[in-house]
């Protein structure tokens, strides 16, 4: 064999060499490349669930809020009618006449007053003399004050130890503390 065989010998088996050096680069570029692309894939598919729970989450928020201020806005709509009910009792209750008047103050004084208690009647009240004269301020010793300060109708009860808020405002709160849970199943079918 001749030096210009072994030469393109060499060079033939160099450029086999390189050919296949060339063809296992692509090969191992292609299989990279598919490796990228399922990894790209994978990933998109965890994107696209995770930006899908977020949107999910995003909606459920939403909605709750919706609800939470549909339930603010009921609630607030049912203590404004409430609220209604009970000016209207308090205003019924200013407008209540002669006989009704005396016969609830009595009530009153037979279930707040104690021995001695001064009676204070809310301004304007009519008929503070009728009431004065019932036989249950005799009997527990009241005596009625002159004095008639703006208490929005009802009375209070000046005792010795302490005194009692028997005004109407202060009977209808302590009347809807009691009651508003029946008042509103009754008004709104509440259970």
């Amino acid at each position: 064999m001749g030096k210009e065989e072994i030469v393109a010998r060499i060079l033939s088996d160099a450029e086999a060499e390189a050919e296949e050096t060339v063809r296992a680069a692509k090969a191992r570029a292609e299989e990279i490349l598919r490796a990228a692309d399922a990894q790209c894939a994978a990933e998109r598919a965890e994107a696209e669930r995770e930006a899908e729970a977020q949107g999910t989450r995003v909606r459920e928020g939403k909605a709750a809020m919706a609800r939470l201020d549909g339930a603010k806005v009921r609630l607030a709509e049912r203590r404004r009618v409430l609220d209604a009910v009970y000016l209207r009792a308090r205003a019924e209750l200013l407008c209540l006449g002669r006989h009704e008047s005396v016969v609830l103050f009595e009530r009153l004084l037979k279930e707040y007053a104690e021995e001695g208690d001064e009676i204070v009647f809310s301004e304007g009240f009519a008929y503070a003399e009728e009431v004065g004269r019932l036989p249950v301020v005799r009997e527990k010793k009241l005596t009625v004050s002159g004095e008639r300060p703006d208490l929005k109708g009802g009375f209070l009860l000046r005792g010795a130890t302490s005194d009692k808020d028997v005004t109407f405002p202060a009977l209808l709160a302590a009347d809807r503390e009691a009651h508003q849970a029946e008042i509103a199943r009754a008004l709104f079918g509440d259970r």
